[in-house]
């Protein structure tokens, strides 16, 4: 399930998005206040800007029999997206995050989220980290790759193939099938997988094509120290990479033209 295969860049990857999210104790500052400065900050590379207002779904509360609803006050989330539209970064009272739907190689992610990482901490002051993870959404399209006709049991490993692993189960004639896991891994990390062949929208149209999805969502919780936040991301980065090469087989892999770094 694991690779300890050396970390390689796939020339032809099949990510739709990165996300990197960093949850906080709330902030009142950041609700309260547009956040002019942090704007400044990253204005050269982030100039297009957002606000829009967020309901959470309200609680049920009470005891049976006698429930009641507890609405939560709307939230703010301020959106700051680059002049391309491939990059952007999302702040609220409780999270800073930054995607990217270009995906090309973690150094270049991670130099992007330094400076409104480094402008939050500067502003805000954290006073540490409750969650910090890493979501890596891959659609896999056998056409693009061209490896249509190609069974997905001869592209994805078995463990993430549930029904369609099986010899005498047809693709066509499975109208849903999909892996969901959650794990505790190495490094004090966490993982939520999703994996299974699925229908996608791309700007509001529907793609004809069945893609498989390989979803994960990997984070370190508890209280960590901001000047601990790098090398944790670090350790979720080289756990994903870990993950995925396990997850696929040597003709997705070569499909997707790796090369060694």
């Amino acid at each position: 399930m694991f690779s300890t295969e050396n970390r390689c860049i796939y020339q032809r990857n099949q990510l739709n998005e990165v996300i990197c999210q960093l949850r906080f104790p709330e902030i009142l500052t950041i609700g309260a206040n547009v956040p002019v400065a942090f704007q400044e900050a990253i204005r050269d590379e982030y100039p297009q800007y957002a606000a829009r207002k967020e309901v959470p779904t309200p609680r049920i509360t009470g005891t049976p029999g006698n429930f009641s609803l507890e609405n939560a006050p709307a939230a703010i989330n301020y959106q700051f997206t680059s002049g391309d539209g491939v990059w952007r970064v999302n702040l609220t009272s409780k999270f800073i995050s930054i995607a990217c739907s270009r995906y090309t190689c973690w150094e270049d992610f991670a130099g992007r989220l330094d400076k409104p990482l480094a402008a939050f901490i500067k502003l805000y002051k954290p006073a540490y980290f409750e969650r910090v993870g890493l979501r890596y959404v891959n659609f896999f399209s056998r056409k693009a790759l061209e490896l249509e006709g190609t069974p997905y049991k001869e592209l994805i490993r078995s463990c993430y193939l549930g029904i369609l692993a099986e010899d005498d189960i047809q693709e066509s004639a499975t109208a849903r099938c999909s892996v969901d896991l959650d794990l505790s891994i190495r490094g004090g990390c966490k993982a939520k997988i999703h994996a299974g062949p699925g229908m996608i929208k791309r700007n509001g149209q529907q793609d004809p094509e069945i893609k498989f999805i390989f979803d994960q969502d990997l984070y370190m919780g508890g209280k960590l120290p901001v000047n601990l936040s790098a090398g944790a991301l670090q350790t979720l980065h080289g756990q994903a990479f870990s993950i995925f090469r396990g997850a696929i087989t040597d003709t997705l892999h070569d499909a997707m033209e790796p090369q060694n770094i």
